[in-house]
């Protein structure tokens, strides 16, 4: 009756485009490490409490147990800009050669999270309560994996060579920048301008659905660009491709009325590839002109905000298909 999959996407969407665009005005005045261990900090708490609801409340479901899981939606908004509006700032600072592995990796947690759905729930399927407990099994191990996230980034992570470095580089470029003060750093406004084919094409990449299928290609496609021929650097053409991406729109409906479900994964298949090709173009051209260390992070953190715009735009639209169904908004 509360339409939870349409309603906790909207209250998530806006805390996380809230808190990126507050990262991207802030630039460089906080801290990104402190950043992504207060994201991870926030996913392994909002785990632990969305468990803690579930065992209270004995699933039985209402207004307040609703009201709760609104508010741990909007705290993962909040680490979810954190974490990846940090990262890419960071790594768009390092090198931006690691920033395909990065954005590989997302696409990979999109299938990782869809396969531990399906593991989850075919563990229990012929359990009482079974949908339920393969729930409580998915956040547990969530919940896991997010705790290792936190030892590695706050132990291991500071430890690499190429950090190192990086950190050293950074409090020189800090020295250097209070000494020659007559060059004016570029605002957000101009990264703005000079990278705009590059924030066009990543709020038009994340407009549809995802599902399995869409997490596999999505994934295994942000690894086709190791192969420089067939990686696309024409911003141009990223555009063209990105807004051509909205034709898909109507085929998924006429797919939906007319086609059998071969179709329909094929298609889906054909929008995760398109996802994870185009994204990853984007982010790895962005880096290539060399800005100072202030603007290479608020570049990265304005890419992650035109992205998620592009997930919030999606999440609003995911209301149109109530049109013409039995099912009352």
């Amino acid at each position: 009756n509360y339409h939870p999959a349409r309603i906790l996407a909207l209250v998530y969407q806006p805390f996380v485009m809230g808190t990126i665009f507050t990262l991207v005005s802030r630039g460089q005045k906080s801290k990104n490490q402190g950043r992504v261990l207060a994201g991870y900090c926030l996913f392994v708490t909002g785990n632990i409490f969305l468990i803690t609801v579930d065992l209270v409340s004995e699933a039985k479901g209402g207004l307040f147990p609703f009201l709760l899981l609104c508010f741990i939606a909007a705290s993962f908004g909040v680490a979810n800009a954190l974490v990846e509006g940090a990262m890419m700032g960071d790594l768009s600072c390092i090198s931006h050669d690691l920033i395909q592995p990065f954005a590989a990796g997302l696409g990979i947690a999109g299938a990782i999270t869809s396969g531990l759905s399906l593991f989850t729930k075919a563990v229990f399927q012929n359990f009482r309560d079974g949908l339920r407990k393969g729930a409580l099994l998915f956040l547990g191990i969530s919940s896991v994996i997010e705790i290792l996230c936190v030892v590695i980034y706050a132990l291991l992570f500071p430890k690499l060579s190429i950090v190192q470095n990086y950190q050293a580089h950074s409090i020189s470029n800090q020295m250097e920048t209070t000494e020659v003060s007559r060059v004016l750093p570029i605002d957000n406004l101009q990264l703005a301008r000079e990278n705009i084919y590059k924030l066009i094409s990543l709020f038009l990449t994340y407009p549809l659905v995802l599902i399995t299928c869409f997490n596999v290609c999505d994934a295994l496609s942000r690894y086709t660009t190791m192969i420089k021929r067939l990686k696309m650097e024409s911003g141009k053409w990223i555009i063209a491709c990105s807004l051509a991406r909205v034709l898909i729109m109507p085929a998924f409906y006429f797919m939906a009325k007319y086609a059998d479900q071969g179709w329909m994964m094929f298609l889906t298949s054909f929008l995760g590839i398109t996802n994870g090709y185009l994204t990853v173009c984007t982010l790895t051209g962005a880096s290539k002109k060399i800005y100072n260390l202030s603007e290479a992070n608020s570049l990265g953190n304005m890419l992650v905000a035109s992205m998620l715009c592009g997930i919030f735009a999606g999440a609003c639209l995911s209301w149109l298909w109530l049109i013409g169904s039995k099912i009352s908004f």
